[in-house]
């Protein structure tokens, strides 16, 4: 997949393309299903397939006061779209020269003379230029002035929830991970390095691995049944989301419990990828460490029969 930095980056032989622009922030279903429908259609006519987003996220310059989290930073969104098969992304720099371009001009100096697009394919609410002006039916208009085709897709439901980043985020903001894991069609992760914990795991409970300070959505806090990837490693897992009321504690700290734990060598570098399947229940204060302590043992045999169904279920499913 080839990476495009600026408009300058882009050959003046590029294309013809098959485009479809948005933030797609998560790369959820519908975001997956445009871009597989694009990829489809550039490979059956000879075009190329591409995603056009932006660095940083717009909410980020146009609502800083929003304080916007992402479900996938850039690093992992690039990989996420280049699962989906997609010959290259224009990563255009999010600033005032761009948030000032009124939708004609967007669709002129980036859809028409950079990219050469012959078709566009946008989600039904897709706005674009300054003050997002443009609208669906703005740029079909546009479109048939300037040789492209616009494909519009309609509103995706899961089970009567609209598949969107918003709504991920406000399942993830209330703890559902089950129900984001559905919308996203993969489980919800965040990946980071180890970071510094202050050893109540190994001196008082059990051990676990702190994750370094994340900037970016994490569930509501509470404790969940996780995967963890620690280097090329996975670990069966429980993670507390959270500021560990019991030992007075005041920083926010996500720490992983890995049930099939071994020695690992962890360095400041090692990559550590959480990814959260089920929440098992909310953070709160226990009397004691002891009770902690029992409070933490129950939660390991749920997620062992979590993890031993979910083994079963796949045997079965393979079997047939």
């Amino acid at each position: 997949m080839q990476i495009f930095h600026k408009l300058e980056d882009i050959p003046a032989s590029f294309g013809p393309a098959l485009v479809s622009v948005g933030n797609f922030d998560g790369v959820h279903r519908a975001h997956a299903h445009v871009l597989k429908e694009i990829v489809a259609r550039a490979r059956s006519s000879q075009a190329t397939a591409v995603a056009v987003t932006f660095e940083p996220h717009p909410t980020r310059i146009l609502r800083p006061e929003a304080g916007l989290k992402l479900l996938t930073p850039t690093p992992e969104k690039l990989h996420l779209l280049e699962a989906t098969g997609i010959d290259a992304v224009l990563l255009l720099p999010f600033g005032r020269d761009l948030s000032l371009m009124t939708p004609r001009q967007f669709a002129e100096r980036i859809l028409k003379k950079k990219l050469h697009a012959r078709e566009v394919h946008e989600g039904f609410n897709f706005r674009f230029g300054h003050k997002a002006a443009g609208d669906m039916n703005l740029l079909a208009e546009l479109g048939r002035e300037m040789g492209f085709e616009v494909k519009v897709y309609p509103e995706m439901t899961l089970r009567g929830e609209t598949v969107s980043s918003s709504h991920i985020r406000k399942l993830l903001n209330s703890g559902r991970v089950s129900r984001a894991r559905h919308l996203l069609s993969r489980p919800f992760c965040i990946l980071g390095t180890p970071g510094r914990g202050r050893g109540y795991g190994s001196k008082y409970t059990v051990p676990t691995i702190n994750l370094a300070r994340y900037e970016e959505l994490v569930p509501q806090d509470g404790v969940y049944i996780t995967w963890t990837r620690v280097g090329s490693e996975r670990f069966n897992s429980v993670t507390n989301v959270g500021n560990r009321p019991t030992f007075g504690a005041e920083l926010f700290a996500i720490e992983t419990h890995l049930l099939n734990f071994h020695p690992i060598e962890l360095t400041p570098e090692t990559e550590v990828e959480i990814c959260f399947l089920q929440r098992l229940r909310d953070e709160i204060k226990f009397p004691t460490v002891d009770t902690l302590r029992e409070q933490i043992a129950r939660d390991v045999k749920k997620a062992r029969r979590y993890f031993h169904l979910l083994e079963k279920t796949s045997s079965t499913v393979k079997a047939h």
